[in-house]
């Protein structure tokens, strides 16, 4: 089995920094893809940023400009640099990953708390 561990979040003001990492561990031989979401408070999951094993990434629009999502493959970790932040970035932070057999794991959660 997989397991995802999401690390680095925490309580920050307007306009700071914070760093996510999600290490995958277990049975992972590949990882085709690897992602963020989040969940605001009273509202859905929805897709941050993601990154597949080609390097291309691709953001909410939200996000743009702001977060920036990367991988470190020998790892298999997959990082979140969230710069700028803003109270409406406040929300739990989920990584999720593809594996290269197809498949998909959810990490718990990181909280993530951007203060005015």
């Amino acid at each position: 089995q997989v397991n995802l561990v999401e690390s680095g979040g925490g309580l920050v003001q307007a306009g700071g920094s914070l760093r996510l990492s999600c290490a995958a561990s277990g049975r992972v031989s590949s990882i085709n893809a690897m992602g963020w979401y989040r969940q605001p408070p009273g509202k859905q999951r929805e897709l941050v940023a993601t990154i597949i094993s080609g390097g291309s990434t691709n953001y909410a629009d939200s996000v743009k400009g702001r977060f920036t999502i990367s991988r470190d493959n020998a790892k298999n970790t997959v990082y979140l640099q969230m710069n700028s932040l803003k109270p409406e970035d406040t929300a739990v932070y989920y990584c999720r990953i593809v594996t290269g057999t197809g498949g998909i794991y959810w990490g718990r959660g990181a909280q993530v708390t951007i203060s005015s």
